[in-house]
């Protein structure tokens, strides 16, 4: 994409009304626009991350055997009422009603309509197990919507649900969602810790968050240090296999790291005090085990093995999609903008034309643009004509991982500048020297697929 082209309001000033670096910095990026209170519309830039981040959350859904979906955004009460849910749910629950004054409500979560799917369609065990996911927008009525796409009223959620035979069976579907959120955020950049806690109005007994560690967390969280020392890496994982799934979940969660909600200061406190830690944490997913909880109540059963119905064993699984978005950039930012991980970037590489209508330095520019195209990357070229100080502190805004600058004098000596966002370090390299490079990097860090 060339950026005389591209569609991109970056402010220079801080916004007023951001309260986090996150926010600020999609604001000041040109990624999002607030249309009302916690409700954004998602520029171009924003944009073409969130589908990265989807892209990766369905790759390693559907590399874990799940099934995706698509359900309405819109519910009839009437399911919720066959839960229990509808009145027990809150004021975060938009509720409305049609021409026709029947009651309905914007998705807050799914588990009543994908239930009354399964007990359409499913009637014996010979059909299980089974796991279905969505990546949808949904809708909860934040009373103090804040933070930007952190806390907003209108987010971009996976949300997935198991159906099993049996306990055991639904307990290997909740171990499989947690190798793969592992996975998931890992490949995105970061290190997201499965910690115990509460389940909320969805229910249920057995459940884990994964939290981002950043000083802007909602959460505060209790955690023993040597958590953060654990890497899924490029381990590779049968999903079916009860005891591999078991196993990364006992490597991932046999050490301390709860929530507030479920914190207990007496096991805590048996850590050695060196390895104990108090933070603040953002929550970017989440994985339930309720049971029978909506099959019970809404009458979701199969024929087992014997010949009798029994209800369906149950658990759904969230990833925070738009939310992560935001958490990145928490984790993962400094003082002159976002830092993005390879994996995430909405563009893999910068360049940056010093001399913009130098007959060599445009030349040498358009070359790069079209090795780096043709060898599959998606480069952002800054053509426009505009001091070397704007351009630089773009794309320290903007963040992209790499940048390669071209002038005249460079050129003279056959070389461009690679400049790593990361770390700061430039070398001077050959044009094709330097598209190289950055093409054996995302060798190593598959992204996402995005727009």
């Amino acid at each position: 994409m060339r950026l005389s082209r591209y569609f991109l309001p970056v402010l220079k000033e801080n916004p007023s009304e951001a309260q986090i670096v996150s926010h600020r910095l999609m604001l000041r990026a040109g990624m999002i626009k607030q249309s009302s209170a916690g409700i954004y519309s998602w520029l171009p830039l924003g944009f073409k991350v969130l589908k990265k981040i989807e892209s990766i959350v369905h790759d390693e859904q559907i590399r874990a055997g799940h099934i995706p979906m698509q359900m309405p955004t819109m519910q009839s009460a009437d399911l919720w009422r066959e839960s229990g849910r509808y009145e027990a749910y809150g004021q975060e629950m938009l509720r409305m009603k049609d021409r026709h004054d029947r009651d309905m409500l914007f998705t807050p979560t799914a588990e009543e309509l994908i239930t009354d799917i399964f007990r359409a369609h499913v009637s014996s065990y010979k059909d299980l197990p089974l796991t279905m996911y969505q990546i949808q927008w949904k809708f909860r009525d934040e009373i103090r919507p804040r933070f930007g796409v952190m806390r907003g009223r209108e987010f971009y959620m996976k949300d997935g649900y198991n159906f099993d035979l049996t306990k055991e069976d639904a307990l290997h579907a909740y171990n499989r969602h947690l190798v793969s959120y592992l996975r998931t955020y890992e490949r995105m950049g970061l290190q997201a810790i499965p910690m115990r806690a509460d389940s909320g109005p969805i229910g249920g007994d057995d459940t884990h968050e994964f939290l981002v560690l950043a000083d802007t967390g909602e959460s505060e969280v209790f955690y023993d240090s040597a958590v953060t020392d654990l890497t899924f890496g490029d381990r590779e994982i049968d999903y079916d296999s009860v005891e591999q799934c078991q196993g990364v979940l006992e490597e991932f969660t046999s050490k301390y790291a709860r929530t507030d909600e479920t914190h207990d200061e007496a096991v805590f406190l048996q850590i050695p005090e060196e390895r104990r830690r108090v933070a603040r944490g953002i929550e970017v997913g989440q994985i339930f085990y309720f049971g029978t909880k909506y099959s019970d109540a809404m009458g979701a059963t199969v024929q087992g093995p014997d010949g009798k119905n029994v209800p369906v064993h149950m658990g759904s699984h969230g990833i925070g999609v738009s939310r992560l978005l935001g958490a990145i950039i928490e984790a993962s930012h400094d003082d002159k903008g976002i830092v993005w991980p390879e994996g995430v970037t909405p563009f893999h590489c910068g360049i940056v034309n010093l001399k913009q209508g130098d007959e060599e330095a445009d030349a040498a520019c358009n070359q790069l643009y079209a090795a780096l195209t043709a060898a599959g990357l998606d480069p952002l070229y800054d053509d426009r004509k505009e001091r070397a100080g704007g351009k630089f502190a773009t794309m320290d805004l903007i963040g992209l991982p790499w940048r390669i600058t071209v002038g005249p004098r460079g050129l003279k000596n056959g070389v461009v500048e690679l400049t790593s966002r990361r770390t700061g370090e430039s070398e001077e390299l050959s044009p094709e020297e330097a598209v190289k490079k950055v093409v054996a990097v995302y060798k190593k860090h598959p992204t996402g697929r995005g727009f």
